[in-house]
């Protein structure tokens, strides 16, 4: 092979150095996993880099969940230097990585094109010579993809935090459904498998909450409380960072954790001195085509019924691993509630700036007690009420009220800073035509007259109802 061929370090010690032996393990790996979230747009997975023996089914796990048949321009391998420390971060630029399954070719353009973007970014072959961070999760794809795929091997040598986010900031335009970036690291090291799934289980719902913040206060936390055998909570953690600068002021990511084990869960591991290893979908969601499934539905149902008993009595809070992912999207919703079948409150934010669970939580309360037109709800009403929860599809603009279809669509009217809304359910009970929801939703909702809609701003959106029997 050509000297630009990085040549395999750890084939032989971390994974099988035979080609048949290793596509036999990754197949007996592949066939105890399945695409739970395979429907998902992926933009990012988490994956573990030990010995394909401990962390092996939790990396082809989180693998599985792509498309095998997907075909990405290019395939982002991001991870943290072990062996040596430098200033930035390190791309390999020769022309490819050899595995015992072969040659994985290099985006060599891309290389080249983060170089001169960067002065965070450089090359230094030793950086790549032996480092198993990235090499160990080339077979996985190997295996799992159908099509050929190219990579860009990125080895972070810092520990600064502020060049991470400007690491970050480099490659976030490369962060399109037309590429995957795969977060290389392992979790805890070396504590006991109890205090593992603990701390392990902490540092995931830090990830979770897509804070880069909230990263770092964990992982201070833990070094803090001395944890026996803990060397590290995250040995990857600024890679991590850097994904989650790049994706945390976005509003159309959601984390999906796929598996979690430690190597105690091997054969060959001790459970007095483990690491942990996670895998974690990083999806973007499709907007346009947002479905809950029953479960999301009662759980938001009972989360606002909770949410409004907490007035009266004490409720326990709830904690970011209980809050289903999906329904961490940022997108709108109202809450209706009904006492004896008859409508005492409804309360909804259009905005899609907050997420799902909190805009159900906050509309909840306020349309049991804080809706003018009616009575705060009472502690006799309890038993009494019920609750419906629309869940508000994403607005779109109309320049033709022909587009509206009453009793499908919702309407939004704005103009200035005077704006109002129908739900979708409001002209079916109400029997109304485009004219009159827009007339009445002009005068009553937005304050703007009969006519003021005709030179407002119309948007429509639909919804999802659903509500308690």
């Amino acid at each position: 092979m050509p000297e630009n061929t990085r040549q395999p370090a750890v084939a032989g010690s971390f994974y099988d150095d035979d080609p048949q032996k290793l596509q036999k393990h990754l197949e007996t790996l592949f066939s105890n996993v399945s695409g739970s979230f395979s429907n998902q747009v992926i933009s990012a997975l988490i994956l573990p880099h030990a010995g394909f023996v401990f962390s092996g089914q939790v990396a082809a796990s989180g693998v599985a969940q792509l498309n095998s048949n997907n075909t990405y321009k290019t395939i982002f391998l991001i991870g943290a230097s072990h062996r040596m420390g430098f200033d930035g971060a390190s791309v390999f630029r020769g022309t490819s990585f050899l595995t015992p399954l072969g040659p994985v070719p290099v985006d060599t353009t891309t290389t080249q094109m983060l170089i001169a973007a960067s002065p965070f970014f450089g090359h230094d072959p030793r950086s790549h010579t032996e480092e198993h961070s990235l090499e160990v999760q080339l077979p996985f794809l190997q295996y799992h993809f159908k099509n050929p795929f190219q990579i860009v091997p990125v080895l972070i040598g810092t520990r600064n935090v502020s060049t991470c986010k400007a690491i970050a900031q480099t490659l976030e335009p490369w962060f399109t459904s037309e590429n995957l970036f795969i977060i290389s690291t392992d979790f805890s090291h070396y504590p006991n498998n109890q205090d593992a799934r603990h701390a392990d289980q902490e540092t995931l719902e830090a990830i979770l909450s897509n804070n880069p913040d909230k990263l770092l206060e964990v992982i201070a936390k833990h070094e803090k409380e001395k944890i026996p055998g803990l060397v590290t909570s995250l040995c990857g953690w600024t890679a991590v960072l850097t994904i989650l600068h790049i994706t945390s002021h976005r509003k159309d990511i959601s984390f999906l954790p796929v598996m979690y084990q430690n190597s105690s869960d091997s054969i060959y591991g001790d459970s007095n001195q483990v690491v942990g290893y996670h895998s974690v979908v990083i999806a973007i969601n499709k907007r346009d085509d947002f479905k809950l499934t029953e479960d999301e539905k009662k759980w938001l149902l009972n989360h606002a019924r909770t949410k409004i008993k907490s007035a009266f009595e004490r409720t326990p809070p709830i904690t970011d691993n209980e809050i289903p992912s999906k329904l961490k999207t940022q997108i709108g919703a109202f809450v209706s509630v009904y006492v004896d079948d008859k409508l005492n409150g409804c309360i909804g934010h259009i905005g899609e700036d907050t997420p799902l669970w909190k805009v159900v939580e906050q509309s909840a309360f306020c349309a049991a007690f804080e809706d003018s037109r009616f009575e705060p709800l009472r502690k006799n009403e309890l038993n009494q009420f019920k609750l419906e929860i629309s869940v508000l599809t994403p607005l779109k603009k109309v320049k033709n009220i022909d587009e509206i279809i009453p009793g499908k669509h919702g309407i939004l009217i704005r103009k200035g800073l005077n704006q109002g809304t129908f739900l979708p359910q409001v002209a079916s009970r109400m029997n109304w035509s485009h004219e009159e929801m827009l007339e009445k939703c002009s005068r009553d909702k937005a304050g703007l007259g009969r006519d003021g809609w005709k030179d407002a701003e119309l948007f429509i959106y639909e919804a999802i109802v659903f509500k308690e029997p």
